[in-house]
């Protein structure tokens, strides 16, 4: 069965100014879509028809570069929707202690996101992510991701510019801020260490 764009999973005007319903429009509706598009094209009628999306990533890196690319960020950007709330949420309990243990405090955490985000270099993904009990910020590059990975990404950011210009234009520390001081979500973040495992993109 072939992929499908899926839903936000909220309104399209729920994160602005963060994110406007424009900019949301233009990244999922055509973005993210065309990534579902083109890993379906490129599937059809293989042996990875059928697969989850996390089975086409492992197989296809290291040996279909433009698959790998496209089924990639198709589950980069389904993660990315999840990972943000049009509510201020915060970390609780397990979370919570995790993240005072690795980082010193929410604000330390929320700093240290933000200065690994501005300072990452052309496109890419900010990723809260979790290894044998430790929390940690990784980045990947261009559509590379963690959904394969030994880590099991807890929250991720966007630093494609198509996720912030026509918003914020050159600012991205400006998208960060409003992104990661309102927009986080840590229920879907604490859901992810729960659980242990990669998040799946729904089928």
């Amino acid at each position: 069965m072939a992929f499908e764009l899926m839903p936000l999973p909220y309104d399209s005007e729920a994160l602005a100014p963060a994110i406007s319903a424009e900019t949301l429009s233009f990244h999922h509706g055509k973005h993210h879509k065309a990534y579902i598009d083109k890993t379906n094209a490129a599937i059809d009628g293989t042996d990875l028809a059928g697969k989850s999306l996390i089975e086409v990533i492992s197989a296809a890196r290291g040996s279909n570069q433009g698959l790998f690319n496209n089924a990639a960020q198709s589950w980069n950007h389904g993660f990315y929707w999840h990972s943000l709330s049009p509510d201020a949420l915060v970390p609780t309990d397990e979370l919570a202690a995790m993240i005072k243990d690795a980082f010193g405090s929410l604000d330390d955490l929320k700093s240290k996101l933000a200065d690994r985000g501005a300072g990452h270099f052309a496109s890419g993904w900010v990723w809260l992510a979790e290894k044998d009990g430790k929390l940690s910020i990784e980045e990947t590059h261009d559509g590379d991701t963690l959904a394969d990975s030994g880590f099991n990404p807890l929250l991720t950011i966007d630093v494609w510019e198509h996720a912030y210009y026509l918003d914020h234009q050159n600012a991205r520390p400006n998208y960060l801020k409003a992104v990661i001081d309102g927009h986080l979500n840590w229920n879907f973040a604490a859901e992810n260490l729960s659980r242990g495992t990669a998040w799946t993109y729904p089928a």
